[in-house]
């Protein structure tokens, strides 16, 4: 009997699900749990260390190990292990891999289809790069499927769901939030609107508050640590791994200690609940806001959905429910396992059965459209008429290019016709100036030009300065071509005085024939 076999990978860990003749259960992974942590450590003679085995070898080659790499998918910085560069996407592939050999030696043969669960937020580039894991592993016959939808998936086989039911499911893991909401639709879901995210907020995140707690209660002592003291640098991944224990225990206890054993100090921090929710109740403020945008962009209220389905290994802390709850006024639902619902309803998803849901979505959701790219106007200087605040005008498309095919022609015809009135004045100012003998009335005719005048300066009056200036007149100008005119009776008569550098000229007077 074939199985199908869901996986989630990860940012902090990874886990794997069955279903075989309609029976879901998890795989054992890890030493003494079902998930491990998503830990790669890539040794000096090739050998490749996953999971658990990686995490404990980590304090001797820390410089060999890499940890929450699903972050980084899509930056085109490789990633550096013992000086050598690694894409994320081959250190997927071989957390994939190992994935796949454990559950085929476990179940007694390769898995008849897989389901790989990934982020809803990703685009098509991150989903594409996605894509290519298994690929590099060799594994054919592989799905994919949006967390949620497979979180939904197995909230559908536990709690029954009328046809058209809406829920939104909060997804926080270890390194992202996710907040979707689904429409159930026969044997799948759909997905509402546009789902929201916050990529770089998750578990690891709150890792790191208990951390800088403990370094501020030892006075910065963690910050001096000499990154070249190996026994030093083995203490502090211990300290990080009891930093990630204490947030755990604190989902059920009040208090928790921080055991603290350095080379120069050992002791104990405190911390109690309340420090710990004050550190990260921004964070889980910034959440709902996501979770308040993906329910406008479904246009939906928070009345409009039937729960808020828990998701992901970070949602058991006790005030992430409570700030939900008081927030939206709707009831959550959350798994025993919050961090395994997501593998489990990949495995569903995987074998295909009917009668929980269908192996594929019931509506292809297409990614969200990138938003357009707005080209800012180039800058001028101000015109007359166009102040600070008049419109910048549009680039590579006239105003009148989104008018209706009446308003173009009616613009057509007004232009047609001022040029017609042009071309009528032009042609009246034409026949002024020939019946005018050449020159517009009122105007005055230049001289006749000696070829043998002697050269002269002629002073003209400046229109700034109203002082005048010496120009130079040609030697030998060109000669001047005239229009025959009738027989005058007056002739032009010219003053020169050729040891001044004034000319007067006379008004030559054309009698009227």
């Amino acid at each position: 009997m074939g199985y199908g076999l869901g996986i989630d990978l990860g940012t902090t860990f990874t886990a794997a699900a069955v279903d075989r003749d309609g029976h879901v259960e998890m795989v054992s992974l890890g030493d003494r749990t079902a998930a491990i942590p998503s830990v790669v450590l890539l040794r000096a003679d090739g050998g490749v260390l996953v999971g658990d085995a990686a995490s404990r070898r980590a304090a001797v080659e820390p410089d060999r190990v890499a940890r929450e790499f699903k972050r980084r998918l899509g930056d085109p910085t490789p990633v550096l292990l013992g000086g050598a560069p690694h894409s994320v996407a081959s250190l997927m592939a071989h957390l994939l891999g190992y994935v796949v050999r454990t559950v085929a030696g476990q179940q007694g043969g390769r898995p008849d289809r897989i389901t790989l669960t990934h982020p809803a937020n990703w685009g098509p580039y991150k989903r594409e790069l996605f894509a290519q894991v298994p690929r590099l592993t060799g594994i054919d016959r592989v799905g994919l499927i949006t967390e949620p939808e497979a979180a939904a998936a197995h909230y559908a086989a536990q709690e029954r769901l009328e046809d058209g039911a809406v829920v939104a499911v909060y997804d926080l893991g270890g390194g992202t939030f996710d907040a979707t909401v689904l429409r159930k639709r026969g044997g799948g879901f759909e997905i509402l609107g546009t789902p929201e995210g916050i990529e770089g907020l998750g578990g690891i995140d709150f890792d790191e508050a208990v951390f800088g707690h403990v370094d501020r209660a030892l006075d910065g002592q963690l910050s001096r640590i000499d990154p070249d003291d190996a026994g030093a640098v083995a203490a502090v991944v211990r300290l990080r791994h009891e930093c990630v224990l204490a947030k755990e225990a604190l989902s059920a206890d009040t208090e928790t200690a921080i055991p603290v054993l350095l080379p120069s100090v050992q002791t104990e921090v405190r911390l109690t609940r309340g420090e710990f929710e004050e550190m990260i109740r921004p964070s889980i403020t910034a959440t709902i806001g996501s979770l308040h945008r993906a329910l406008r962009s479904a246009n939906l209220r928070p009345a409009d959905l039937g729960a808020v389905l828990l998701v992901g290994g970070s949602s058991r802390i006790p005030l992430v429910s409570q700030l939900v709850s008081a927030e939206l006024g709707r009831p959550t639902a959350v798994d025993i396992h919050p961090k395994y619902g997501v593998a489990l309803g990949a495995a569903a998803l995987a074998s295909g059965r009917s009668g929980l849901v269908q192996a594929t979505r019931a509506q292809p959701v297409p990614p969200p459209r990138p938003e357009p790219v707005r080209v800012p106007a180039p800058r001028e200087e101000p015109r007359p008429g166009f102040g600070a605040g008049s419109p910048p005008p549009t680039l590579g498309r006239s105003k009148s290019d989104g008018a209706s095919p009446a308003r173009r022609a009616s613009r057509r015809g007004v232009v047609v016709g001022l040029c017609a009135v042009a071309v009528v004045a032009i042609g009246g100012v034409a026949v002024a100036v020939s019946s005018s003998g050449g020159t517009p009335t009122g105007g005055t005719t230049p001289p006749p030009t000696s070829a043998t005048e002697t050269p002269t300066l002629v002073t003209l009056p400046s229109p700034e300065t109203a002082e005048p200036t010496a120009v130079p007149q040609h030697t030998n100008p060109p000669p001047t071509t005239r229009r025959k005119t009738p027989p005058k009776t007056t002739t032009p008569t010219k003053t020169t005085t050729p040891t001044t550098t004034t000319t007067t000229p006379t008004t030559t007077t054309t009698p009227t024939t």
